[in-house]
């Protein structure tokens, strides 16, 4: 996406889509495979969305195949493991709801 601001040590692997306007904080981890192993060079990729506006924190990690939906926040440290709606701030491991943001900014 067009402004996507990527910070210092952050990944983004095939099967990841960053929409417009995303803040992906320092050294947050996104995963592109359900069952890693060294031997299996046959893996899928999950795919992984991160929509307009969202932003997550430092030392993130998104487990593959959620959903970060517009201008939704994940915390520093948060590990999200399911889809996060719009609009919504998530923290914690793994990530829980802590509230709604009421605005873009």
């Amino acid at each position: 996406g067009d402004r996507v601001k990527i910070q210092n040590g952050v990944s983004v692997y095939r099967g990841v889509t960053v929409s417009s306007d995303c803040f992906l904080g320092p050294h947050m981890v996104f995963t592109n495979d359900l069952q890693p192993r060294a031997f299996n060079h046959d893996f899928t990729v999950t795919e992984t969305k991160v929509e307009t506006g969202a932003s997550i924190g430092a030392n993130a990690t998104i487990i593959c195949g959620v959903t970060l939906s517009e201008y939704c926040m994940v915390g520093a440290g948060s590990v999200v493991t399911k889809d996060v709606a719009p609009y919504t701030l998530v923290v914690g491991n793994p990530a829980k709801v802590i509230k709604k943001i009421e605005t873009q900014s």
